[in-house]
């Protein structure tokens, strides 16, 4: 109950007087009504990444096959160069100057060059198969690898980034592509690979070497270049290079080292020396412009050996 606030009698609910002095009493104090409830706003917007950035990649289980379709780094990007089939993808990124090849496997295998993986990631095995006595022997007289680890199971694969190209090939089961020394990087298992041995004379006065790499059958090859790839298309002309940049071509092209000129003296007088002669129906894939650090690289090899044989 409460009390009057002049004479402080006490005073019964609901009064307006009061019943012992007579005043008046102060009307009550209004009740605050309780705040409204929120309202809801609207709904939250999915950030999205800018055109052209990458995608943050999804989850997936560990251990399943689609754990081998993991996104890239950040800091790569793709140069365009892509082919998928038989269960692997083979493509090419850049960082920089770099070049770096990717094969992703999904339950397929594929072969290395030796010496040319930078690291894998997921289930994936390696076998070696060690070379036969006739392997060794081989080996020794064409200095080609004769040992290419084979890869199988489920992840991804990248080989040494370097700074020229990497390009690819897709062999369709006709065509016998030879490549040039130390070009061949990786390939599908159903590629065959074999040795191309050239004439004598082309071998020492060509620049290509006695021995070649050869790939047949059918899937996918990777191999490089010192630069972009021009590719010249030969229906019966005859296609002369001074140099050896000549880093693939089909092995139903007849290959050549000839005087730039008829006669000595005329070949002497024109500086050019001996050249590389192409001639059939066929595909020549020429380099004929090295990569910048490709070129800064070869200066300062020349510049080593210089001064290597200045301290001796």
């Amino acid at each position: 109950m409460t009390t009057c606030v002049y004479c402080q009698a006490p005073i019964e609910p609901g009064s307006r007087f009061c019943g012992t002095c007579g005043r008046p009493l102060p009307a009550p104090a209004p009740q605050a009504a309780p705040p409204p409830a929120p309202s809801p706003g609207p709904p939250p917007v999915a950030m999205q990444a800018p055109p052209g950035a990458w995608a943050a990649p999804s989850p997936v289980p560990t251990g399943s096959p689609a754990a081998a379709a993991i996104a890239p780094a950040r800091h790569l990007t793709p140069t365009g160069i892509r082919a998928a089939s038989q269960g692997t993808v083979f493509e090419v990124y850049e960082y920089e100057m770099y070049r770096i090849a990717r094969i992703v496997l999904q339950g397929s295998a594929v072969m290395l060059e030796s010496g040319m993986l930078h690291y894998w990631m997921g289930n994936i095995q390696m076998q070696v198969q060690g070379p036969s006595l006739g392997g060794i022997a081989k080996s020794f007289l064409t200095k080609e690898k004769v040992i290419r680890p084979v890869y199988s199971g489920y992840g991804e694969i990248y080989l040494e980034p370097t700074f020229g190209e990497i390009e690819l090939l897709e062999l369709k089961g006709n065509d016998i592509w030879i490549l040039d020394k130390g070009a061949y990087l990786a390939s599908d298992i159903t590629v065959q690979l074999g040795v191309y041995t050239n004439p004598m004379f082309s071998s020492i006065f060509g620049g290509e070497g006695m021995f070649q790499t050869q790939v047949s059958g059918v899937g996918k090859v990777f191999y490089w270049a010192p630069g972009p790839i021009q590719q010249v298309e030969l229906r019966g002309q005859t296609l002369t290079v001074d140099g050896s940049f000549a880093v693939a071509r089909t092995a139903s092209l007849e290959y050549s080292v000839e005087k730039a000129s008829k006669g000595l003296f005329r070949t002497m007088m024109s500086g050019e020396g001996l050249v590389n002669v192409f001639r059939g129906h066929g595909t020549v894939m020429l380099a004929p412009v090295p990569n910048r650090y490709m070129t800064l690289l070869g200066q300062f090899h020349s510049l080593h050996r210089a001064i290597q044989s200045i301290k001796k």
